[in-house]
């Protein structure tokens, strides 16, 4: 084993945290894109030696036991297909993601609250089709009145999203460091631009 290696893993262990390996389906599709499924790196290396993956990319970087040297995997691949979910769950987060993380007002984006289209005052239930995201100015405009007599209209009528949808609306949102090793796997099946 390589003492540098040794002495500076262990000086600086966060730089190994700094590792996320992207893992896909065993169709070559990330398993979500928001947020996008990350392993930490020792994830990865279990699921290696599990043979439960097979390595597609690898960084630049080593880990090291005490029989081997290996380099660290970058983007896995499942072997076996895991069935997507086909009922999305009705979460604060996945309504944002459904709404583009903007207000359904007046299109701000930024500290975001929900608000019931129709007012659970007057019987609106807290449902997909109901509920939507929106900026404070808007929901306290609003408050517990109806759009026409708040003065304000939807930028699209709230629906059920499907696992899809979100799934595609997810790709729109990546996260603050994409590797160079997951472009091709992220984007692979975009269309082209003519």
């Amino acid at each position: 084993m390589d003492g540098d290696f040794r002495t500076g893993f262990v000086r600086e262990p966060a730089a190994l945290r700094q590792h996320p390996a992207l893992v896909l389906n065993a169709d070559y599709r990330p398993l979500s894109y928001y947020p996008l499924s990350l392993w930490p790196w020792q994830e990865a290396v279990k699921a290696v030696f599990l043979d439960r993956v097979e390595i597609l990319a690898e960084y630049d970087a080593w880990v090291a036991s005490p029989s081997r040297r290996f380099r660290i995997p970058s983007v896995v691949v499942l072997r076996d297909f895991v069935q997507p979910q086909k009922r999305v769950a009705f979460t604060r987060f996945n309504l944002f993601l459904r709404d583009g993380f903007c207000c359904q007002y007046c299109g701000a984006r930024g500290e975001l609250t929900f608000d019931h289209v129709v007012p659970r005052s007057r019987g609106g239930r807290t449902s997909w089709t109901n509920v939507v995201a929106a900026c404070a100015g808007c929901n306290l405009r609003k408050g517990s009145r109806s759009l026409r007599a708040a003065g304000l209209s939807l930028r699209t009528p709230p629906r059920e999203p499907t696992a899809e949808e979100l799934m595609n609306q997810g790709r729109r949102f990546p996260p603050n460091h994409l590797h160079d090793s997951w472009i091709d796997f992220l984007y692979w099946d975009a269309e082209l631009e003519a």
